[in-house]
């Protein structure tokens, strides 16, 4: 991984701010939903999506906007965030995606076109895999979904990343709050305790947010479904943000 980032580094983004984010890449980003609902069309490698449409496309702006040279992904199960994940970096014109996974199938599902120059797969724990947390700008995270793992990047990964970092965790907040033995709750524990901010456009969590983005993409004509979900449950944060 190159050490090598933009300067200045992006502002900070805050939920006030995605509105605009959107129209600003409302272009780009309704090129990327139809290519990305391109790749669920019959015949397709099947890519089983976990990601909901607007907690993608957020993740998709995120990378836009912060424009980072390194993105690590812990979790890619068929690939479906690893493809909106590189889709951004290409739009960038720049970066590369390191995905850590115990099972490769995103290795058959994700586009070469999309795959080539940017995007190195590591198939294993990510536990064991090396990681070097102080070269990575952007961590995205959705993989075992469990207290345990939670407490693992959290206290050995978080604590590692240069402030600033932008992080997103997904499976967070399906219901309005997660449940107190949950993933959720470590992260939550843990920025709590550092009194760090996140956000989430989670239906049940977030409803002004999530009505406001409905606005926002009805506005610009990005409304059609990629994919049926609309829970949103990721939550968004950067640290040494208060």
């Amino acid at each position: 991984m190159a050490d090598i980032r933009p300067t200045p580094a992006p502002a900070p983004l805050s939920p006030a701010d995605l509105p605009d984010l959107y129209r600003r890449y409302a272009a780009d980003l309704a090129a990327a939903r139809t290519a990305q609902r391109d790749l669920l069309a019959p015949g397709s490698p099947r890519l089983r999506p976990k990601l909901d449409d607007i907690e993608a496309e957020l993740t998709y702006l995120m990378v836009r906007h912060y424009r980072p040279w390194v993105v690590a992904e812990i979790g890619t199960f068929h690939g479906w965030s690893t493809t909106w994940l590189l889709r951004a970096l290409r739009d960038n014109g720049t970066g590369a995606l390191h995905s850590y996974d115990i099972v490769d199938h995103a290795r058959r599902t994700v586009p070469a076109a999309l795959a080539d120059g940017r995007w190195t797969f590591h198939h294993g724990d990510v536990r064991q895999a090396g990681l070097t947390p102080g070269l990575i700008d952007y961590l995205f995270v959705d993989a075992a979904h469990t207290a345990p793992f939670a407490r693992w990047y959290t206290t050995g990964l978080f604590t590692q990343l240069r402030p600033g970092t932008p992080v997103s965790v997904h499976d967070v907040y399906h219901r309005r709050r997660p449940g107190p033995v949950s993933e959720g709750r470590v992260v939550l524990d843990w920025l709590a305790a550092r009194r760090l901010g996140h956000f989430t456009a989670s239906r049940a969590a977030a409803p002004a947010l999530y009505g406001e983005l409905m606005a926002v993409r009805r506005e610009l004509g990005l409304l059609a479904p990629v994919h049926r979900g609309d829970r949103n449950p990721m939550m968004f944060f950067r640290l040494g943000d208060s």
